[in-house]
């Protein structure tokens, strides 16, 4: 008997109910924030770079599902690459056989990044940075694994041990022994860790996602050269700004940096199937998998399952028909110039900085007395509440989607679609200039929001 089964209908039917299935069988902590917030809206459906709500409120979203969706949501060309896939009845996940897909998305990746030879491809960024572990450390038979300071690598067992936020890693007991920092854009440190030749990779984000942190000119490059003369493994974590986010293929190529090993994931689907991939030399891949009854000594069940590589491939098409890559940097520069002459402006603006289509606009202390008292009760209260006080009137006046980027951070982080328009750009602009001009008035409505959001957290330490 055939199920007359309809997901859309199901949706329908019980999508007043989420917050009541949520409570009962999933976060209920997550319930109570988007309430408190104000962000529990009910979105009913998404197109491009735009989502609707429950009333069909229109929002431009520049959060992307923490830069998933690099093409917008229900891109079509990506959904006729998977209903071909269920279509064919094609032979998935045999296992004892070869993916002809994952054949062909290896093949046109490392045709975007020709220097690297080999592609293992996994389900999600932090299983990529777990990958880049057990590969490293196999290929050069040393221990330690450094990354930087702030720095964001996943909250899997090894790639928490990589993270630098204590806000994600406190509760969760010991972490993987060997991990140790260095600070961002400190080559000295760098050197300092790497001449114990102990250390079998330096991981780094080319631009950190906690925060946006730009490497200085010379960080990356000297970097490489430094692991290079260490004969430890430089490894890109492109998960987040890798796929055209900043206006190239890869961030690394700002800096003309030729990684050793790159990690890919996030939009690398269009956003509708999870998938990552790792890049490496041939030198790397062989010394993991380096005989016959070895060749399964590191997989994972539906890495290269037919629907994952089709969106990839169909991924990587789209951004090469579309221009998108083009349109990341030359919206990018707009959104950064708009932006930042607004700092002159505005004394609680501090600075925007950025690639392409990866910003970061940070706020900080004010020097006139009526500003300085009311900053101060707010980060007495939670250090980086203030940007809640940005964050929440975009939503629900300006109905933009952003989000802050990383604990206590005064640094709100653009990360829309590739898709969005010179219109977008000036609905961009315009609400920023709208909300910030509003924050400088003491006492308003912004620090009578302020007012609240403190109270509520005075309630959470009590």
């Amino acid at each position: 008997m055939q199920s007359n089964l309809d997901i859309s209908e199901m949706f329908a039917d019980r999508q007043f109910q989420r917050n009541a299935l949520h409570t009962r069988y999933l976060n209920e902590q997550l319930v109570r924030v988007l309430k408190t917030i104000g962000y529990d809206v009910g979105f009913q459906r998404g197109q491009g770079q735009y989502l609707f709500d429950r009333d069909n409120s229109r929002y431009l979203d520049l959060l992307s599902g923490f830069g998933v969706f690099a093409l917008g949501r229900n891109h079509p060309v990506v959904k006729e690459a998977l209903k071909s896939v269920l279509d064919s009845d094609l032979p998935n996940l045999v296992q004892l056989d070869l993916s002809t897909l994952a054949g062909i998305l290896a093949e046109r990746l490392i045709g975007h990044v020709p220097y690297l030879d080999k592609v293992f491809f996994a389900n999600s960024g932090t299983e990529c940075v777990e990958a880049a572990i057990k590969f490293t450390r196999a290929a050069t038979g040393r221990p330690g694994i450094l990354y930087c300071d702030h720095a964001y690598h996943g909250l899997t067992y090894g790639s928490l041990s990589l993270t630098g936020d204590r806000n994600f890693r406190e509760g969760f007991g010991a972490l993987l022994p060997d991990c140790s920092s260095v600070p961002f854009n400190d080559l000295a440190a760098l050197e300092k860790a790497l001449m114990s030749r102990q250390i079998a990779a330096f991981i780094v984000e080319p631009i950190q996602g906690k925060g946006v942190n730009i490497p200085d000119d010379g960080f990356l490059s000297g970097a490489a050269a430094l692991c290079k003369r260490y004969g430890t493994i430089f490894v890109a974590d492109e998960i987040q700004t890798g796929m055209g986010r900043t206006g190239r293929f890869l961030a690394v190529e700002h800096w003309n940096v030729e990684p050793d090993m790159v990690l890919l994931s996030k939009s690398l689907s269009g956003g509708h199937v999870p998938v990552g991939a790792v890049l490496m030399r041939k030198a790397i891949f062989d010394k993991t998998f380096d005989r016959m009854d070895r060749a399964v000594v590191h997989g994972s069940t539906f890495a290269k399952n037919d629907l994952a590589m089709a969106a990839g491939i169909a991924t990587l098409d789209v951004l090469k028909a579309e221009k998108l890559i083009e349109n990341a940097a030359s919206r990018g520069a707009q959104l950064l110039s708009t932006l930042s002459a607004m700092v002159p402006r505005y004394e609680l603006l501090k600075n925007v900085r950025g690639k392409g289509l990866m910003i970061g606009v940070e706020f900080g202390p004010p020097k006139s007395l009526a500003l300085k008292a009311s900053w101060s009760v707010l980060e007495t209260a939670s250090k980086g509440l203030f940007c809640q006080l940005i964050t929440i009137p975009l939503f629900k006046d300006h109905k933009i989607l952003t989000q802050v980027a990383g604990h206590a951070s005064h640094t709100i982080k653009l990360l829309p679609p590739l898709t969005i328009t010179d219109e977008d750009c000036n609905w961009i602009t315009s609400a920023f200039d709208t909300v910030i001009e509003s924050s400088h008035r003491v006492p308003g409505a912004i620090w009578s929001l302020g007012k609240t959001l403190v109270d509520n957290a005075a309630r959470k330490t009590a």
